[in-house]
């Protein structure tokens, strides 16, 4: 059994919960299916949600097994913020990359409808310039037939070189189990 613990909710550096586990963020587009990834991943639903894209406005974090420290950011890209609200993200958003001492692995979480954006393109950027593995889930995946999400692959491929990328339903848990496998690697490596 999975054990998982809220610790808290923050924004400033300063109020980041200091533990001595390893960090794993996970960041994605409003409505793109974080929460319910997590959920699958917790086996049990520790995000919330919600019917309303881009609620979640601080960066929460998660005890996950004593093993590491998952933290669920703020979800991105959604048009009725306004652009005061989409600085503030980006800047909550930098503020955590830049001073995380423990951070192991980014996970962006992507619907596998959508083409890869700037904000996308930021993340992979972020992940790059910091050092850090960066994991791309495909959501969603049980709303395209098995030859669309081969095509769908495809195209992302000619887009954007991406060296982890899983294709995930959270609704069949299909792809999980090879995601966290992925995961525990890089929380192995980077603590060797």
């Amino acid at each position: 059994m999975t054990f998982v613990k809220y610790i808290k909710s923050a924004v400033l550096a300063k109020d980041y919960p200091i533990t001595e586990f390893s960090e794993v963020a996970f960041v994605g587009r409003s409505n793109a299916g974080k929460s319910s990834l997590i959920n699958s991943i917790a086996n049990q639903k520790i995000a919330h949600v919600s019917g309303t894209p881009g609620k979640t406005r601080l960066l929460s974090f998660f005890n996950f097994n004593n093993e590491f420290v998952l933290v669920d950011m703020p979800g991105y890209g959604f048009a009725e913020r306004s652009q005061t609200e989409q600085e503030d993200w980006k800047l909550m958003i930098e503020s955590y990359l830049k001073s995380s001492q423990k951070l192991r692995c980014m996970v962006l979480v992507m619907d596998i409808r959508r083409s890869w954006a700037d904000e996308e393109q930021m993340i992979k950027e972020f992940s790059e310039h910091l050092g850090v593995p960066l994991i791309v889930v495909f959501t969603k995946v049980d709303k395209l037939s098995r030859s669309q999400i081969t095509k769908r692959l495809k195209d992302l491929n000619a887009e954007v070189d991406l060296k982890y990328k899983f294709p995930v339903s959270s609704l069949k848990k299909d792809g999980v189990e090879d995601l966290k496998k992925q995961l525990y690697k890089f929380l192995k490596k980077r603590s060797s």
